[in-house]
């Protein structure tokens, strides 16, 4: 009797998962219940870029609605950081700029692809005692939350190869004086990995 457990060790040990699986496993799940801040990414297409692709980052002159102001240019600049992870070939507009305005810029700088961003919606709830002091209300009392829309462009033809919809929420862990613009760093870091068909 007493070797029965022993014989079924091996196989409970094969089948538990290693820690890093766990570890992820364990993130997803506390990101989905709200504990740790959260995003989802919408993809139009399975578009992949080269790794020696030569992208140009512009962001929009769009002021997302609500009571949010972030930097007139943080969603390039996170994508920008992001991106330079993966694309060694990257290059960022120093302001806003019009479609048009960035289309110029990406054929001067010799740019195969355009990532054009625009931060859609922004929502800075009440998360520090400043805040709170400001603003007195319970009902904007929670987590953080933002939309950001991306649109991938080659320069040469003006294709549209991809669109994307990135959707971030706070988690409760990380509500102390966040901002809505906290939330774009992972995301777009993800969706740089998706541009080149990796995984985690």
């Amino acid at each position: 009797m007493r070797i029965a457990p022993l014989a079924l060790l091996p196989f409970c040990l094969a089948g538990c998962m290693n820690v890093s699986d766990m570890a992820q496993g364990t993130r997803y799940h506390l990101s989905d219940a709200g504990i740790l801040d959260h995003s989802e990414t919408r993809r139009a297409s399975n578009w992949r870029l080269q790794p020696d692709s030569s992208i140009y980052i512009a962001q929009g002159h769009f002021v997302p609605p609500g009571n949010a102001y972030p930097r007139s240019n943080v969603v390039a600049e996170e994508a920008f950081k992001g991106f330079v992870e993966y694309f060694p070939l990257v290059q960022r507009a120093p302001g806003p700029l019009g479609l048009d305005e960035a289309w110029n810029q990406a054929t001067v700088a010799g740019a195969n692809y355009i990532l054009y961003v625009r931060f859609a919606a922004a929502d800075d709830r009440i998360g520090s005692y400043d805040e709170w002091n400001s603003q007195r209300a319970v009902d904007r009392l929670g987590v953080d939350s933002s939309v950001i829309q991306l649109m991938v462009f080659e320069t040469g033809t003006r294709y549209l190869v991809d669109a994307a919809r990135i959707r971030s929420r706070g988690g409760i862990l990380s509500i102390y004086d966040a901002r809505p613009e906290d939330l774009l760093r992972p995301p777009l870091d993800e969706y740089a990995r998706h541009l080149l068909g990796l995984s985690r």
